[in-house]
């Protein structure tokens, strides 16, 4: 399930990644990235990774297609968790976006969003 974060505010959007995600998370996130992107040019976004069990087939489809149109309109990424495999996570997909990627540990969430409105 993708859970929009009360704090997001403007171009910075953060969201609750939980359980396994399907394609129908997609389709209330993607058009919520992109009506900021339409209003703000550029977006930074927050991933809280939390009792996360990764994609299904169709969402992992819907995660790439998103990343693939949308690569040069988000600046910065904060994954946020608790595992070192989501740590991890951050690494290889750096090579993939032109956003700045950073990993922040679950209880350091006031530093990631900070990371993001930071001008």
């Amino acid at each position: 399930m993708i859970t929009q974060l009360p704090r997001s505010s403007g171009k910075v959007l953060g969201f609750k990644m939980s359980g396994k995600l399907h394609d129908a998370d997609y389709q209330h996130f993607v058009p919520t990235v992109e009506t900021a992107i339409h209003a703000h040019g550029k977006v930074r976004l927050l991933a809280h990774f939390e009792d996360f069990h990764g994609w299904d087939l169709h969402a992992l489809w819907d995660d790439t297609k998103f990343s693939t149109k949308h690569c040069a309109d988000v600046e910065r990424i904060a994954l946020v968790g608790d595992k070192k495999w989501e740590e991890w996570m951050a690494k290889v997909c750096r090579p993939f976006t032109l956003a700045k990627i950073e990993y922040f540990d679950a209880s350091n969430v006031d530093g990631a969003w900070a990371w993001l409105e930071a001008a």
